[in-house]
């Protein structure tokens, strides 16, 4: 018994450090909104001062008061007023009037649909560039703080996998684990690591989202901020269902196991009782004061009690009168066994319908404030998404409890673990469904699977589900090989003489003298020394007082013998060996496999990603100043030379021209004219003409020349070297 609970907190020790290991190493959550587009747009130089700033996302964001700033070359802030909306995903702040020329700029810190914090920098300038003196480096989430917030997010997928995963296997395939204590310490672990990290997401929210500082998770100005926003209002809907949580696993552990047991003490399996409750075991109970069903026919003999109108409860034979004895009344206690069976039921039900909701409510939390909350088809996505949940925390966490119990408890019958395993046949079944549909709402192309962080986790997520099902496969044979074998095999400690079978007595007896379980030196038909074949009252008025004491010792002493003999026969049993090193390989795979699925929801979905960056090519990422060289021949005399085109920012919108004439040698070729003409045939815009002005000698410029969108534009430039040769050479470029 010493060695068993060390194995078991290892277990549990294994489970929280293969989540970490895997976690740990997880990149920085991505920002799931991207800038998409600015006034004025990043990088670019403007004649004048502009009378506000606006940016555009590619998805609806929440912003606070501060969300959206712009700095002058100083530092010093010039918008006014607050944030207002434009559009759909569009934002815009008012400037002060009569700006300085110089380089201004601008920052955003706001929070993305599913929730997650995106920061970032970008630059314009009024009249030409200047220095600077704000560092435009992107902000990030990471630090303590967004650490912190991670590993919050982890813990409560784990806890929520425990709690749902292991009621759901007392529920539904084994009922007699509500009374096991190894069995209940993994439900209350997950409720408590479940509740403690939805506490501290929300302490924490404020900072991880805000200023970033780990002072200020106790802020209360920042807790309130929190708590009106949409991931706020789901984590204290989370609490207040964990709270009915709380009220659920108090009577699935009370009243639902104290149920379970009187049912089993009756011998009765009320009509429509689930099939793991009877049939085979695994192995044995060491204790307790009756033995399974099925293990001495109704209608035993009671072992030496005198009936006093009831039958013998504490035997195997409960309901029954006992042989050759007054037996008035006898009916009365099998009545009470079948009540308990319809009691036990009809629990079992409620349980099962109230503990459903609430695990959904919980699940809701989740798919109402993250990835199946934005994007398309959200209404169908996130009660698929809730569906997707409960589905991992059944197998995942049924997998976990089952695991324990083979390691802890002294008995598992044969059909919990064969029905569990058509349980988590139809889990993996409904997981490739709602699998396959969240991978193409949120990937939606091949480039988007191989090209993009959210698609490679997605593969490693989908390796790891065939490396699971493949040794399911192996767990299923050993459970097809348990429910073939005979009933006989199954352990009886009736049957061992190295066992007493009084170990199932707690040794104590009536005031009246008489025995409340098997009296040491029974016969096997239940007369004990005494004259007559259900003992005189003679007998057991001569019968000595016993010291309680001692005999209390000696009930310890043979329920200590009889656990050890249990666990030596179900180490030796090796169809339960096999199966718990098959269910060990499989939760230690689904471990890495959570940990896989918790980084995809901290990842940029590969959809958002890509629209993203086709969204900011669109609207001019900054590409910085473009050159293009030409070279040239006119065909006369002294008609070669090189053009040089110089576009800055060179993106879309407003550009500044340079043009510069060489010759082949690298000196400055004056040529008296130039002409350059942009032409995007893609889009049947163009030629637009540009006639720059010289300015110095082989040096041309003009100012404000715009492209309206980005592309593959033609770049034309016609030099003239002499009054009748002159030339047009072309070159395709990017622009945008």
């Amino acid at each position: 018994m010493l060695t068993v609970v060390p194995r078991f907190r290892s277990l549990l020790l294994l489970f929280l450090l293969a989540t970490g290991a895997v976690l740990t190493g997880a990149p920085p959550a991505s920002a799931h909104a991207a800038l998409t587009g600015s006034v004025p747009e990043r990088g670019s130089v403007v004649d004048s001062a502009p009378e506000q700033v606006s940016i555009t996302f590619s998805e609806k964001v929440a912003l606070a008061d501060n969300s959206l700033r712009v700095l002058d070359p100083k530092g010093e802030r010039v918008d006014t007023g607050p944030t207002s909306e434009q559009g759909e995903a569009g934002y815009s702040v008012a400037l002060k009037p009569e700006l300085p020329d110089g380089t201004f700029t601008v920052t955003y810190q706001v929070v993305s649909a599913d929730s997650h914090p995106v920061t970032g920098a970008f630059t314009f300038s009024v009249g030409a560039p200047s220095k600077t003196t704000v560092s435009v480096q992107d902000q990030d989430s990471g630090g303590a703080v967004g650490a912190l917030y991670d590993l919050g997010r982890y813990v409560s997928y784990a806890g929520f996998v425990l709690v749902v995963g292991g009621a759901a296997f007392v529920l539904v395939c084994w009922p007699r684990g509500a009374g096991v204590r190894a069995v209940q310490r993994v439900v209350v672990s997950g409720w408590l690591a479940l509740t403690a990290a939805t506490l501290s997401l929300l302490l924490i929210r404020g900072p991880y989202t805000g200023s970033g500082k780990l002072a200020d998770i106790f802020d209360l100005g920042l807790l309130g901020g929190v708590l009106q926003t949409r991931t706020g209002a789901a984590l204290i809907s989370r609490l207040l269902l964990l709270a009915a949580a709380a009220l659920f696993i108090a009577v699935l552990f009370g009243a639902y196991a104290r149920a379970v047991a009187e049912r089993d003490a009756s011998g009765t399996e009320p009509s429509g009782s689930d099939p793991a409750t009877s049939g085979p075991e695994l192995s044995k109970p060491a204790s307790g004061g009756t033995k399974r069903t099925g293990t001495k026919p109704v209608g035993a003999k009671a072992t030496g009690a005198k009936p006093v109108g009831t039958g013998a409860v504490g035997t195997g034979a409960v309901g029954t009168g006992a042989v050759g004895t007054k037996a008035t009344g006898t009916g009365a206690v099998g009545t009470g066994g079948a009540d308990a069976g319809v009691s036990q039921r009809d629990l079992a039900f409620g349980l099962r319908v109230g503990g459903l909701v609430i695990a959904a409510g919980i699940a809701a939390t989740w798919a109402l404030s993250e990835h199946a909350s934005t994007g398309i088809q959200t209404g169908l996505a996130m009660p698929l998404d809730v569906v997707h949940l409960l589905t991992v925390a059944t197998w995942i966490g049924g997998l976990t409890t089952l695991l324990i119990a083979l390691y802890r408890a002294p008995s598992l019958e044969t059909a919990a673990v064969e029905r569990f395993s058509r349980i988590a046949f139809g889990c993996v079944v409904v997981l490739a469904v709602t699998g396959l549909y969240q991978s193409w709402r949120q990937v939606g192309s091949w480039s988007g699977l191989t090209g993009t962080d959210y698609g490679r986790l997605l593969m490693t997520k989908i390796a790891l589900i065939a490396v699971v099902i493949g040794i399911a496969w192996f767990s299923r044979r050993w459970v097809a090989r348990l429910t073939q074998r005979p009933t006989d095999l199954s352990t009886d400690l009736s049957t061992d003489p190295s066992v007493d079978p009084g170990a199932e007595q707690d040794g104590s007896r009536t005031p009246d003298g008489r025995g409340s379980g098997t009296r040491a030196g029974a016969t096997a038909d239940g007369t004990g020394d005494s004259d007559g074949p259900g003992g005189t009252d003679s007998a057991v008025s001569t019968a000595p007082e016993p010291d309680t004491a001692r005999a209390a010792q000696l009930a310890r002493q043979r329920t200590a013998v009889a656990t050890a003999h249990v666990k030596r026969t179900r180490d030796a049993d090796p169809l339960r060996s096999g199966l718990r090193r098959s269910v060990f390989a499989e939760v230690s795979v689904a471990v890495v496999l959570l940990g896989v699925t918790t980084l995809l929801t901290a990842t940029e979905p590969a959809r958002t990603q890509e629209s993203a960056e086709r969204a900011a090519r669109t609207a001019g990422a900054p590409a910085g100043p473009l050159s293009v060289r030409l070279p040239f021949d006119t065909g006369g005399q002294d008609g070669k030379g090189v053009a040089t085109v110089d576009l800055e920012p060179g993106r879309t919108g407003n550009n500044a021209l340079h043009l510069y004439v060489e010759r082949p040698n690298g000196s400055g070729f004056d040529v008296p004219e130039v002409q350059v003409a942009f032409t995007l045939k893609a889009k049947d815009i163009g030629p637009l003409p540009v006639t720059p002005d010289r300015v110095a000698t082989a040096h041309w410029t003009a100012a404000g020349v715009q492209l309206p969108m980005a592309g593959d534009w033609e770049i034309a430039v016609t030099v003239r070297t002499s009054d009748i040769d002159q030339v047009t050479v072309k070159k395709t470029t990017r622009i945008g």
